[in-house]
C-alpha cells in the first residue's frame, strides 16, 4: 500500500487541505484495494483556516516515512516558510519520497532546494515572487501543474485537485482516476499544460453552445472530426470558433481533440482486450501506426507498454490478431 502524508502547519487554508484529504484519505475498495495509507502530519496545536484545530499524533518528522508528501499552500508568502517544515520536506525527498505542492506550497519546496534547476509553477499571482526569490527555479506562470518526476507543483486551489488526480492517474491508471473524478463531479482530466488563468473568458451566451459542442465531440471521437466540422456544428466560422475555443479551454480545437483521443485510448488500453488497431479506430486515429506515433509523443510510452503497465493484474491479456505487433 502506497503511503501519502499531508504536511500541515499553522494558518494553512482549508481548501488546499481538503482536496488531498478527500482524494487520498477515503478508502475506495471498489476502485483499488488497498487504496492509500493517508496520514496528516503537523506540530501540536496547529490551527488551519483560522479556526479549525488539526489533532494528529503524527509530527512533521514522520513525513520522511511517506512515499508521497503533499505540501499545501503557505499562509503568508511574504514570510520565509517555517524552518521545521522545510527541513522535514527536504528529508522526505532525500529519503526517496515524491513531493508535491499545492498553490504557494511551492515556496516550501523551493526553500528546501527541491526546485533548483527544475520547472515549477504556483498560483499566477505569486509566480513573479517565486522567480525573484528563487532564481534557480524555472518558473512557468501559465500552467495548471508541472510534473518533474519526484517533484510536482501546481497552481491555486482547483489546480490542486487536478494535481492530486494526476498522481492517482500515475499510480493506478486513467480508468481509476476518471472514475474518482466522476464521484467528485470534476473534469476527469485537465492536462498540466492547460492555461491556469484566462484573461478573456467566453461571453456567457456562448458558454452553453461550446459546452454542448464539447460533449458532442466526446461522443464522436471515433470520427475524423475537423475544425470545420466543429465550427459547422455551432454555426461559427473556423476562425471565430478557434478564438472562443481557446478562450474557454486554453487550447486550440485540434489540440483539444488530440488530447481527448489520447485519454480515450488510455482508457481502452486499460479496460478492454481490443488490439491497438481497434483502439485506433475507436478514437479516430485511423491506424495503429498513427495512434502509436501520437500516443508515444503525448503519453511518453508506446500503447503496448502503457497497457502492460496500467492494465489491472486480474485482467486477461489482450488477444491480438495474427501478424500484429
Amino acid at each position: 500500500m502506497a503511503s501519502v502524508a499531508l504536511a500541515v502547519i499553522d494558518g494553512m487554508p482549508l481548501f488546499e487541505l481538503a482536496a488531498p484529504c478527500t482524494i487520498f484519505g477515503i478508502d475506495r475498495p471498489d476502485l483499488v484495494d488497498p487504496w492509500y495509507e493517508f496520514t496528516v502530519c503537523a506540530p501540536p496545536g496547529v490551527r488551519v483556516g483560522g479556526w479549525l484545530q488539526a489533532v494528529t499524533p503524527h509530527g512533521l518528522d514522520e513525513l520522511v516515512a511517506a512515499d508521497t508528501v503533499i505540501v499545501p499552500a503557505c499562509s503568508d508568502v511574504t514570510e520565509p516558510p517555517p524552518a521545521d517544515l522545510v527541513e522535514a520536506v527536504r528529508a522526505a525527498h532525500e529519503a526517496g519520497a515524491r513531493v508535491a505542492s499545492i498553490c504557494t506550497g511551492a515556496f516550501v519546496l523551493a526553500a528546501a532546494g527541491l526546485l533548483d534547476g527544475r520547472r515549477a509553477t504556483t498560483h499566477w499571482m505569486h509566480t513573479g515572487l517565486l522567480a525573484e526569490r528563487y532564481p534557480r527555479v524555472q518558473v512557468d506562470p501559465g500552467v495548471l501543474y508541472v510534473d518533474e518526476g519526484s517533484v510536482l507543483t501546481s497552481a491555486g486551489k482547483a489546480a490542486g485537485i487536478d494535481l492530486c488526480l494526476h498522481l492517482v492517474r500515475t499510480d493506478h491508471g486513467g480508468a481509476v482516476a476518471n472514475a474518482l473524478a466522476r464521484r467528485l463531479v470534476v473534469p476527469p482530466h485537465r492536462s498540466g499544460g492547460q492555461a491556469q488563468f484566462i484573461a478573456a473568458p467566453v461571453p456567457a451566451d456562448d458558454g452553453p453552445a461550446l459546452a454542448d459542442l464539447l460533449a458532442w465531440a466526446l461522443e464522436h471521437l471515433d470520427q475524423p472530426l475537423t475544425v470545420t466540422d466543429l465550427a459547422r456544428r455551432v454555426h461559427m466560422s473556423t476562425r471565430n470558433l478557434g478564438r472562443h475555443f481557446t478562450a474557454a479551454t486554453g487550447t486550440t480545437p485540434l489540440q483539444w481533440l488530440l488530447t481527448q483521443r489520447m485519454h480515450r485510448a488510455q482508457e481502452l488500453l486499460e479496460s478492454t482486450d481490443e488490439s491497438v488497431d481497434q483502439v485506433a479506430a475507436r478514437v479516430g486515429m485511423g491506424s495503429a501506426a498513427t495512434l502509436r506515433r501520437h500516443f508515444n509523443r503525448v503519453v511518453g510510452v508506446p500503447p503496448d507498454t502503457y497497457r502492460r503497465t496500467f492494465r489491472p493484474a486480474s485482467a486477461p491479456a489482450p488477444v491480438r490478431p495474427a501478424g500484429r505487433r
